[in-house]
């Protein structure tokens, strides 16, 4: 299985906690973003440019802490069929910002869990390989669509989100699709019910959304 490390030059000396970091890293004169967003289980790393916009990978999954390094368990990699990597060893460094806003409503990890259409609800099975999932954490979201067993990569995008009397807006920073899709900003009306997100709005094609997203609580290293 390969395994990759990433070697970040100052070690600090804190327990990891569920927050969101940034750095920028320089190659070939180009200035890349990297986004971390992590809870107590999960982690996603994300690269990506603004000026031009442009993406350049994601990958995330499960971890585990040995001392000030984290271990991660691929789920997903954007980049898997050039570098194969299922595996990352992190070691935490002083370059990483905290942006971490407030915790506000809708943070965790949901999986898109159905549509709501006019005939009524139409479910998916959240337990299949191929997922679409939605990360957000303290003001910051992404979504990734991934097949856990063949690693393949659909797509993904994020940026920021606030929250608020029912009211879910999306601010586009990064969108593997399509780079002209960054600086959109998304509105849409939410509703909580029990562990379900029930979501609606237009999405950034202009179409209309009502989705079901339920919360994640798996994590099969456990």
């Amino acid at each position: 299985m390969k395994i990759t490390t990433i070697f970040l030059l100052t070690l600090l000396s804190f327990s990891l906690q569920a927050q969101v970091f940034s750095y920028v890293s320089v190659k070939d004169g180009e200035e890349i973003t990297h986004r971390i967003i992590m809870d107590e289980q999960y982690f996603i790393e994300t690269q990506f440019s603004t000026s031009p916009p442009k993406f350049v990978l994601t990958r995330g999954g499960f971890y585990t802490q040995k001392g000030q390094a984290i271990e991660v368990s691929l789920e997903f990699n954007s980049n898997f069929e050039k570098d194969g990597i299922k595996n990352l060893e992190i070691l935490l460094s002083s370059n990483w910002k905290l942006i971490s806003k407030s915790p506000i409503d809708l943070n965790g990890k949901w999986l898109m869990a159905g549509r709501v259409t006019d005939d009524g609800e139409n479910r998916r099975n959240i337990t299949a390989p191929r997922k679409t999932m939605k990360f957000l954490k303290d003001g910051y979201f992404q979504w990734i669509a991934f097949n856990t067993e063949t690693f393949q990569f659909f797509g993904s995008g994020g940026g920021f989100y606030t929250a608020e009397n029912q009211k879910y807006t999306e601010h586009i920073e990064y969108f593997s699709r399509n780079n002209e899709t960054v600086g959109k900003v998304l509105p849409f009306s939410y509703n909580l019910k029990t562990s379900d997100w029930y979501h609606s709005g237009m999405s950034s094609k202009g179409e209309l959304m009502r989705e079901i997203w339920t919360k994640r609580m798996d994590n099969p290293h456990q």
